[in-house]
């Protein structure tokens, strides 16, 4: 392991102390600078070296954290038999391993700060990044207007479901996975009709222009993406 590597690998140990150190502090005290401060006391990180991982104090650990469970997710998915699965069942799965192995109270705490105005750009960031995970682990290959739309759609299906498992007290979360169902099903349904329109010939003759238009949607490439460029 060469010295780049060494020390990105000594700062995400550092980084993973810290918010290990920081999970029972942000149930009482939240995702705050008092819970990083707290963290730094417990973990032996050096207050320089933490300031350097957690510039923003309280909303990088809260970031951290939900990255983590996007992490958790795709490597539980990875080791699991989707074979016997449908589509549709192989995306509830995903969001029942998302939330089955987060903390209520941490998401909670974590709902709260990225309810607020500012931070609600942060939050539609980390919403997609959970959908593009799952649809990632789940082989999508998608490169046009799908790519977008899957996102979106598995975004906004995503939420409703975090926000009803926040106040869920059913057992196992049964209501929960119900309501997921619903709104999986809902889904389903549309792109039906979505397609039912696709194949009718009137339809199609009056979409022509607007459809020509969104075939040339691409999805994005590394190098489109904030810190990459074009050798």
């Amino acid at each position: 392991m060469d010295d780049k590597n060494t020390a990105e690998h000594s700062m995400e140990a550092a980084k993973s102390l810290i918010l290990q150190a920081a999970l029972p502090h942000a149930a009482f005290d939240g995702w705050s600078e008092t819970t990083l401060q707290a963290a730094l006391t417990d973990s032996g990180v050096a207050p320089g070296l933490a300031r350097a991982l957690f510039p923003r104090g309280g909303i990088d650990l809260a970031v951290a954290y939900h990255q983590l469970g996007d992490r958790a997710m795709t490597e539980t998915l990875a080791a699991s038999d989707l074979t016997a699965l449908r589509y549709t069942g192989r995306v509830a799965l995903a969001i029942k391993l998302r939330l089955s192995g987060a903390d209520k109270e941490l998401v909670r705490r974590g709902t709260t700060l990225f309810s607020l105005p500012h931070h609600a750009p942060e939050a539609a960031k980390l919403i997609w990044g959970t959908a593009d995970a799952v649809w990632r682990a789940l082989g999508d290959t998608s490169n046009d207007l799908n790519w977008y739309s899957k996102r979106a759609t598995l975004s906004a299906v995503y939420s409703a479901t975090v926000l009803f498992w926040l106040g869920d007290q059913s057992d196992d979360n049964a209501d929960t996975w119900a309501f997921l169902d619903r709104r999986l099903a809902n889904v389903t349904a549309f792109e039906k009709t979505k397609t039912a329109i696709g194949n009718n010939p009137v339809a199609k003759a009056l979409l022509a222009g607007p459809l020509k238009l969104l075939e040339k949607i691409r999805a994005p490439q590394p190098h489109d993406l904030p810190g990459h460029h074009n050798p």
